[in-house]
């Protein structure tokens, strides 16, 4: 590959990346809208979201492989770790999120989530039984730092968000990281598409058992109609696409890196759009979350 075509595909990536986080970013703060003003369950949101997508992903991986498609539900191993997959990780993630925003807000809900990659690099430290290394002890440092004035507003006295939404809040990050490590040797052996289109069709259905998609609740305008198609399609769909495809062109440390936009511009909507007070202790507590993903994704 030409140094020319090698700067054109990395800037490609970058873009699709960057694109994707600011959709998933602007997603959360319809979200928030829809619970808040519209009364619209996270559960229902959860079912619909999940069903759409991967649906639309397997299909998709059908079109381009229909035998790659297939491939993970040939052995009882696979099988076992993709249903998991489904139920602890898409739909975990998925479900501790958008209850976190119910509960609190987008910009809230969305930094704490990003405690994940801290999760991450303390779950490899205590597999590999050693330190952390002087960067993740800094990354540990900074996360506990940024969410204690995340959820205090630097007032050790009180807590600025309730409770549910605090935990809400810690179990969509401890989603994520499992969201981050369990399929890996799902996406090693097969299709990214295939799987991830599985894990969250899988979710979904066992979501909509319990929640009944076809029971419509909330208030429904125009602006219902909109942001849920912007969740369902822009929200969803385009970005877990641009994503998969930015991981394939730049590498997943890349990707990961420039994917902390998100919780940057799910905060800064809430915040200009929804009113949603961020005093500066709020502030600095989301940079050193945001921090956090920086010092993890450099390279040593």
């Amino acid at each position: 590959m030409s140094y020319r075509k090698k700067n054109m595909r990395i800037s490609k990536g970058g873009v699709f990346v960057l694109t994707a986080a600011v959709l998933w970013g602007v997603s959360g703060t319809f979200a928030q809208f829809l619970f808040q003003e519209r009364d619209i369950e996270a559960e229902w949101l959860v079912s619909i979201r999940l069903l759409f997508a991967g649906s639309s992903l397997v299909l998709y991986s059908l079109v381009k492989n229909k035998k790659e498609t297939f491939l993970v539900w040939k052995q009882a191993k696979d099988i076992r770790e993709q249903i998991m997959f489904g139920l602890f990780g898409m739909l975990g993630v998925q479900l501790t999120y958008f209850s976190a925003i119910k509960h609190s807000n987008a910009a809230t809900a969305t930094v704490m989530q990003y405690l994940g990659p801290v999760l991450i690099a303390a779950y490899y430290s205590l597999v590999r039984k050693r330190w952390p290394s002087k960067r993740e002890a800094l990354a540990i440092v900074l996360a506990i730092s940024g969410t204690f004035l995340l959820v205090t507003h630097g007032d050790i006295g009180k807590l600025s968000i309730t409770p549910v939404a605090f935990v809400w809040g810690i179990c969509a990050a401890f989603a994520l990281a499992f969201n981050s490590i369990f399929p890996i040797r799902l996406l090693k052996r097969f299709e990214s598409t295939a799987v991830i289109g599985w894990g969250m069709l899988i979710g979904g259905l066992l979501s909509g058992i319990i929640t009944r998609p076809w029971i419509v609740p909330g208030t429904w305008d125009i602006y219902t109609f909109a942001f849920c198609g912007f969740i369902l399609i822009l929200g969803s769909l385009v970005p877990f696409y641009l994503y998969l495809n930015a991981v394939k062109m730049i590498g997943a440390e890349t990707s990961s890196l420039m994917a902390s936009v998100q919780p940057l511009s799910a905060t800064l909507l809430a915040v200009i759009w929804l009113q949603v007070p961020f005093i500066f202790a709020d502030w600095l507590g989301a940079i050193f979350i945001i921090a956090t993903i920086v010092i993890l994704a450099k390279k040593t």
